[in-house]
């Protein structure tokens, strides 16, 4: 039986086969699954509850087995929380989109406003801090809680490498500035969890909550001695 030819090696390594095709499709298949379960989840919680919907639901919602689903999340409780590494890549990207003498609080604060947007309009972003989750809160906020901190870590050696070499304390610095400029962050979700609590929350995007925050970080930071 006549085999087909392997794959042309690819003309950018010599040596590598082009992935193809192929290749794109499996990932993009892989995409719209995540997709649906997480618009599968956000349909499902509103309608019946956090605690009142299973991961067998969510699997059924979007036609997979629940064994698939945790191929793409680890729990329920993740589902609540934004994807991390789209989030980190995004964020990544879009901070090395700017100028490189830009001051460092300045470009992280412009690159995390700008991952407001398509993160925000996610339902289930918005699902996070308004649904009903009963006893498992703590389970997700502490989920949360490494979120940040692997994130943290992360932009820190993404601000570290941004800075000059020569600056005294350079690690120290980058920390600093990674850790007060998430703060701000988590002060803006805080808020909003506490408004929509006590119900003085309004329809104020999360983009100019998070500017004026970082605006009241710098006016800090001018200020100290």
């Amino acid at each position: 039986m006549n085999q087909d030819p392997a794959p042309p090696l690819s003309p950018a390594s010599g040596s590598e086969p082009d992935p193809g095709p192929e290749h794109g499709l499996r990932e993009r298949k892989k995409e719209r699954t995540r997709a649906l379960l997480r618009e599968g989840a956000a349909a499902l919680f509103a309608e019946h509850g956090f605690a009142g919907t299973t991961v067998a639901d969510i699997a059924a919602c979007a036609n997979v087995s629940e064994r698939t689903f945790f191929r793409y999340f680890d729990s329920k409780e993740a589902l609540l929380l934004p994807d991390s590494v789209d989030l980190f890549t995004y964020v990544e990207a879009e901070l090395a989109r700017r100028p490189p003498h830009e001051d460092p609080l300045e470009a992280v604060c412009n690159a995390l406003i700008s991952a407001v947007a398509p993160f925000a309009a996610s339902s289930l972003t918005a699902l996070t801090h308004s649904v009903a989750i009963a006893g498992d809160e703590r389970v997700v906020a502490a989920q949360l809680v490494q979120l940040f901190a692997e994130f943290e870590d992360r932009l820190t050696l993404i601000v570290l490498a941004r800075l000059p070499a020569d600056i005294p304390e350079a690690d120290l610095r980058a920390g600093v500035i990674a850790g007060a400029a998430l703060s701000a962050v988590r002060a803006v979700l805080r808020t909003q969890r506490r408004r929509r609590a006590n119900g003085t929350f309004t329809d104020t995007p999360p983009s100019a909550l998070l500017l004026e925050a970082f605006g009241m970080l710098k006016q800090i930071g001018s200020a100290a001695p």
